[in-house]
């Protein structure tokens, strides 16, 4: 019967420690955590692909080194690999191979045919020898891994790769089968808004096959100071300490790292020894929002109550709201079911030129917090579809989609005879007169004030956020080297304009609980906008 990895590990191998002493390898906290991770995915049957964002010294490469030696020395015809950004950390990570074997007693060490800078080889002899090894690269090198089939392969400090990242990673990839048996971890520390980003954030977001993997610096138990007698926490330590729980003596090790590891720049502190993903890929621009604030709120969010699709059915020209079904990829994130009589409302982002999603917020015009949240590719006309079932499912909320870009889902909404949408006041090009018309226009005076007035909703009530996709976006929405408030390259803000129109048009819905919501109210309220809509004229504008 095969030996358990962890087992193994803590049985057999030996590791150099901080104070550079050989030690049996006994696991960290953070390790036992990387460890329970993998565990999961290949008892699932399923092959073993980890990312991993981490603090410094956390342990992963030296994990993932013990059981790549594991799985290629008690195994036959297996080759793995080791890639890191550089020489030097190359060397280092092959050397804990070395040590593995060197210090294992003698009847574990498997037959070795070679050993080397570059590989280790357990003998290719057919009848006694394991024809297995281990091999190592320095990222940047021309076509590494392309001419091997490799089983396991670790990636180091991939955020730190030079050259062109994502075709070396395409041509690696192609060297490992999708076989149940093979593994593939990824670790880095973070370096701005890179392809490692991009890596993790797909992950996150369940669109990869890889298991994303955190531990924030207050999870090794290492990193805590004995207080000076005179210690007394800041104000912002005091907010970190109540956030993630922590004792006096990890805010002193806190405020000692930041002082003599990270030379007093605590946004380096936050990349290198991050509490939260987030606090880790530091923005080349300057925040339009408060991030502290913002990762903070990250920290305490609760899962959404459920993710849906809805459904109808198109009758003439009304759309007729049918109900909703579960889809674990369904484009809707409910975070409140509405309440009887609650007033909401409903701001919409369209996709622009075709990279951004399709987004929607739903806020309690009452409290102003998010209730639902939509976002995804669509069709144009499939999204005003789903906008009008969100805002039928929410009370008929008030629905504002932006016009700027398509002018088609608000006519599509229009249509299909949805009674509530937003009205702005626009010019008629021929007539010199004000109009009203359906639908929000972001301009040169609506797009700041829009933006200044969510900038005043997440500081003074950080508590309405709920869903971390959008203050993901918030996080990486900056000013450029023009002072334009806008998405760092690479990344979107669907959801941000999607809040900040929800935001700026609750003025239009009550922000009163109806007691009763009766059927007389409704048709009163649908006379109003037919009322409206005798005087919108589309002509001009569409």
């Amino acid at each position: 019967m095969a030996i358990n990895t962890k087992r193994y590990i803590e049985k057999y191998l030996k590791i150099r420690d901080k104070n550079a002493k050989v030690i049996p390898f006994k696991l960290n906290q953070p390790q036992c955590k990387l460890y329970e991770a993998i565990r999961r995915q290949a008892a699932a049957g399923k092959p073993v692909r980890v990312i991993i964002l981490k603090a410094r010294q956390m342990g992963f490469s030296t994990l993932t080194e013990a059981m790549i030696f594991k799985r290629t020395s008690t195994k036959r015809n297996i080759t793995s690999a080791i890639v890191a950004h550089q020489s030097e950390a190359t060397n280092n990570l092959f050397e804990m191979s070395k040590r593995f074997y060197s210090e294992l007693p003698p009847q574990m060490q498997p037959e070795k045919k070679a050993s080397n800078a570059k590989e280790l080889v357990f003998n290719t002899d057919g009848n006694t020898g394991l024809n297995s090894r281990i091999k190592v690269f320095t990222a940047g090198g021309d076509g590494i891994g392309r001419s091997d089939t490799l089983q396991n392969l670790h990636i180091s400090e991939l955020a730190f790769w030079p050259g062109d990242v994502k075709a070396t990673m395409t041509g690696l990839m192609q060297a490992v089968p999708q076989n149940p048996d093979t593994m593939v971890i990824i670790e880095s520390t973070a370096n701005g808004f890179d392809y490692f980003k991009k890596l993790w954030d797909s992950a996150v977001a369940g669109e990869s096959d890889y298991i994303p993997v955190f531990c924030a610096w207050w999870e090794l138990d290492e990193y805590r100071r004995q207080p000076e007698p005179d210690f007394k926490a800041t104000k912002e330590e005091e907010e970190i300490r109540a956030v993630y729980k922590l004792d006096d003596a990890q805010i002193s090790w806190r405020r000692w790292a930041i002082k003599n590891l990270c030379g007093g720049d605590i946004e380096q502190f936050r990349q290198e020894y991050p509490a939260c993903p987030e606090e880790a890929f530091i923005t080349t621009g300057k925040c339009v929002f408060d991030k502290a604030a913002l990762t903070a709120r990250l920290a305490v969010l609760q899962p959404p109550l459920r993710r849906v699709c809805f459904t109808y059915r198109i009758s003439g020209e009304t759309l007729i709201y049918t109900g909703m079904q579960d889809d674990e990829r369904g484009p809707v994130v409910i975070y409140d079911e509405p309440r009887p009589g609650v007033p909401y409302v409903l701001g919409g982002d369209t996709a622009g030129d075709g990279c951004d999603n399709f987004a929607g917020q739903v806020l309690d015009n009452t409290t102003g917090a998010q209730a639902a949240v939509l976002c995804q590719k669509f069709d144009e006309d499939e999204y005003a579809r789903q906008m009008m079932c969100l805002g039928y499912y929410y009370n008929t909320a008030l629905l504002g989609i932006e016009v700027n870009f398509s002018t088609f889902p608000v006519k599509e909404c229009t249509r299909l005879g949805y009674p509530a949408q937003y009205t702005r006041e626009a010019v008629d090009t021929y007539t010199g007169k004000l109009q009203r018309k359906f639908g929000f226009r972001t301009d040169s005076r609506t797009r700041p004030e829009l933006i200044a007035e969510l900038v005043q909703m997440a500081r003074d009530a950080p508590e309405n956020l709920r869903d971390a996709a959008t203050i993901r976006e918030m996080l990486v929405f900056v000013k450029n080297e023009r002072g334009r408030a806008e998405a760092m390259q690479g990344e979107h803000d669907d959801l941000v304009m999607a809040l900040g129109i929800a935001n700026r048009i609750r003025s239009q819905q009550s922000s009163v609980i109806r007691v009763q919501d009766t059927i007389e109210e409704k048709d009163e309220f649908a006379a109003q906008q037919n009322g409206i809509d005798d005087f919108l004229n589309y002509g001009n504008e569409w």
